[in-house]
């Protein structure tokens, strides 16, 4: 891969260039009605070039890898450069940087065949066969080979790899849902996925309706991955700091949530999903985001942190995801709570098994709207007293943030929006929930 991208390196007579290669195998088993009804594979190679001339940049890329397709992308590259306005914000693209080691490729992972994915899945049909009802999801594997290098130096390669399982049951009204995530699939326990899902469903059957209104609440991980997910896409990363259009402008060094919350972004630590460098080649480093509350910091790339004088945190994504920095290995600290305890403190509220179809309403203020989605149930007197029809919410982030009591010891991995969060349960006390759904 760096013999690749040097090759393509070479062509290139702009003031500066980058270039990024991917090669990559990713499989994916679908099953629905409890059964498998498609398997899939893919292989790709993808190179993206980014030339720089003067203070005009220019994006291109191509999965051809044949003379005269790698010197037209170089082309290409530069003949958007060319045409851009100057971006006098722009100072330069990144420069080397020392790399330390992380766990981001698993062989269990690459080797893992579709017979192996069958296998799994055939384990959560069985159990939702024998409870009389009905399993879908999917059961993804991926590995891959990525290297930046650029004309200032950078040399960067390394291989990841990714196993995500996703399980919905259904059945007599009531829905169920699990997900593990990890970069090696030895660590995805199937066995206990199934049985949650299932347990979920059972529980959910029989939902009645409630009245609309602000409750406290038990937010399962699934919805504190989101929530926490949406806090790093509204305003975690610099471009929206320095726009003003984040949470965080004008915040910093201030409590802008509870003094029980600390949320941080490290590619290097585990059971996170650990990258060792971003898209253009800059070492991870540790980010911390809120500490105890407070406002700390925001992730930048090199051209984020250009416009400021300072050095990139290794946060840049591909300029196709049009964010700017990005924090995609999120942390939240855990609490001292076990579920048990946290439902037996609890006089009256709803608990929350996750969050469907989020989307932001206003990032300054950090409100968001969904519904909740396969396990909505009510707490009274410290129990499980019936399952509830699923609820539309909007809410600011913030502001629950403020008012979490309690925060589970337990810890678990989720996919958010581009990356990973290893976050615990949280008790809210109010969350404002604003129409109910039809089932």
């Amino acid at each position: 891969m760096l013999a690749t991208a040097e090759k393509v390196l070479n062509l290139s007579k702009s003031d500066q260039t980058e270039v990024h290669c991917v090669r990559g195998r990713s499989f994916l088993t679908r099953f629905a009605n409890s059964e498998i009804h498609q398997n899939t594979a893919e292989r790709d190679m993808t190179i993206t070039v980014r030339c720089v001339i003067r203070k005009r940049v220019g994006v291109a890329s191509t999965n051809r890898t044949d003379e005269v397709s790698l010197e037209e992308v170089i082309s290409r590259a530069i003949a958007f450069a060319e045409r851009q306005p100057e971006n006098h914000s722009f100072v330069s693209l990144p420069g080397p940087g020392q790399y330390r080691e992380a766990a981001t490729f698993f062989r269990e992972t690459d080797e893992f065949t579709p017979e192996d994915r069958a296998d799994a899945v055939n384990v959560i049909i069985k159990k939702a066969r024998k409870a009389g009802l009905v399993a879908s999801g999917s059961f993804s594997t991926a590995s891959y080979e990525v290297a930046t290098v650029n004309s200032l130096g950078v040399r960067a390669s390394g291989k990841t790899s990714l196993a995500s399982l996703v399980t919905v049951i259904m059945g007599d009204g009531g829905s169920g849902y699990a997900d593990r995530l990890s970069r090696n699939v030895a660590d995805i326990d199937v066995e206990a996925a199934g049985d949650e899902a299932v347990n979920r469903c059972l529980l959910s059957r029989g939902a009645k309706a409630i009245e609309p209104g602000e409750y406290d609440v038990i937010l399962d991980t699934y919805a504190v991955a989101d929530m926490i997910g949406m806090l790093s896409y509204m305003g975690f990363g610099a471009l929206a700091f320095q726009e003003g259009r984040s949470f965080m402008t004008g915040n910093l060094g201030k409590q802008i949530t509870g003094e029980n919350i600390t949320i941080w972004d490290d590619g290097l630590s585990e059971p996170g999903l650990a990258t060792r460098f971003d898209y253009e080649g800059v070492p991870k480093s540790r980010v911390d985001l809120i500490t105890g509350g407070v406002a700390r910091g925001v992730v930048y790339d090199s051209y984020t942190a250009g416009i400021e004088g300072r050095e990139s945190t290794g946060h840049a994504v591909s300029p196709s995801f049009a964010v700017g920095p990005y924090a995609t290995n999120l942390f939240m600290e855990s609490g001292t709570s076990s579920l048990g305890e946290m439902i037996d403190s609890m006089g009256r509220g709803i608990f929350v098994t996750r969050f469907h179809y989020t989307n932001p309403v206003h990032p300054v203020k950090t409100i968001f709207t969904g519904m909740t989605r396969d396990g909505t149930f009510l707490i009274e007197n410290g129990k499980i007293a019936r399952p509830l029809k699923n609820l539309r919410f909007t809410q600011g982030i913030l502001e629950a943030l403020s008012r979490v009591e309690l925060i589970s010891r337990e810890r678990r991995l989720h996919d958010m929006m581009g990356g990973g969060a290893y976050v615990p349960r949280i008790k809210v006390k109010g969350f404002n929930f604003t129409g109910v759904t039809e089932y």
